[in-house]
């Protein structure tokens, strides 16, 4: 199974390079850290999902918006934002995107 996301500032129309993120399976709702990174300057993570042997279960990815608002010198609504997902099938590829704003954010399944 692997795991990649993309973010982008929707506001400025541009990847949101230098994120801080970090990759967690929720066992029972306590976090088991898995991965961490931060995003390129497409936006990506590509060490996120390397080398994980990831198994079915509840996974979240924490993208930590309000320090990246914050570096420029922007406020925002929302100083993380952590997407909760659920793998079915571990041997699928798995892409969780974020659109985010200083005041809005959206996600989807993408591939």
């Amino acid at each position: 199974m692997s795991i990649s996301t993309h973010v982008l500032d929707a506001a400025a129309g541009t990847p949101a390079a230098g994120m801080a993120l970090r990759l967690e399976r929720l066992d029972d709702g306590r976090p088991q850290p898995l991965g961490a990174g931060i995003t390129n300057s497409d936006g990506r993570c590509p060490e996120l999902g390397r080398d994980l042997q990831l198994s079915a279960g509840v996974h979240r990815i924490g993208f930590e918006t309000g320090a990246w608002f914050a570096e420029r010198g922007q406020r925002t609504f929302y100083p993380v934002v952590e997407v909760v997902f659920e793998v079915t099938d571990p041997q699928a590829h798995h892409h969780v995107p974020l659109l985010l704003s200083p005041f809005a954010y959206s996600t989807y399944r993408g591939s």
